[in-house]
């Protein structure tokens, strides 16, 4: 399963960026412009790594940081135009695990991201493989593949997004408004509405009968998750 990183940045040019960067490295995206929504994030999600922007306009990114530190012991990367050492010192003293001053480089954020994230052993440990159902349904992250009932299937991006979102927490319902979040962003209004034609092609494609579907589960007035348990060699 790829790691998390929940993206906390005001400018959406610069959320869009690190979000396609980060995607390209083959990790899972949450991105937020709200430190007060980013703080129910972290407690909902659970991502693997925060990268928190200090000049958010709502909640100061260093009480995210601190409201964070109080239940998780999540990494913190953080962004910040300031540049003077007691900034950087500050920001560390609140728990950051690392610091980088605007304007940076993508690439290097993401470099720093994978450091990170050895550093905290949540860097993928697998061979990125997850196996459902006694193997009914098998997701290959390394070859970008799934196989349902012993055929593999071709999925759209937004399909893929979809299924790897719901099969890293199996069993875990996720609303529509976070499975936006996973496979969009937040910044993609209306898009929710769509989600269960998404969900149902993906049905289409993964499941014997879509209408009695034994993979993704629809929690009536909730959202959805993947009812298969997680085989233990998965």
């Amino acid at each position: 399963m790829s790691a998390c990183v929940l993206v906390v940045e005001d400018e959406r040019k610069i959320r869009d960026l690190l979000r396609s960067y980060l995607e390209s490295d083959g990790f899972t995206v949450l991105t937020t412009g709200s430190g007060a929504e980013a703080i129910t994030m972290v407690n909902d999600t659970h991502p693997d790594l925060i990268i928190l922007d200090l000049g958010l306009p709502d909640v100061s990114g260093e009480d995210v940081a601190r409201e964070v530190r109080v239940h998780s012991t999540t990494p913190i990367m953080m962004l910040t135009a300031r540049t003077e050492a007691t900034d950087r010192i500050r920001g560390l003293e609140l728990g950051a695990d690392d610091y980088v001053t605007k304007p940076f480089s993508p690439r290097e954020v993401v470099l720093r991201a994978r450091a990170i994230l050895r550093r905290s052993g949540a860097a993928n440990g697998s061979d990125g493989t997850m196996s459902f159902g006694r193997g009914l349904l098998v997701i290959d992250e390394a070859r970008h593949e799934v196989t349902a009932h012993g055929e593999t299937v071709d999925l759209t991006a937004t399909e893929w997004k979809l299924l790897t979102a719901l099969a890293g927490t199996p069993g875990r319902v996720f609303s529509r408004y976070e499975l936006v979040n996973r496979t969009r962003g937040f910044e993609y209004d209306g898009y929710e509405r769509t989600i269960d034609s998404h969900i149902r092609n993906l049905r289409r494609r993964i499941e014997t009968d879509p209408h009695e579907p034994e993979f993704i589960e629809t929690v009536i007035g909730v959202g959805y998750r993947l009812a298969a348990a997680r085989d233990a060699s998965g």
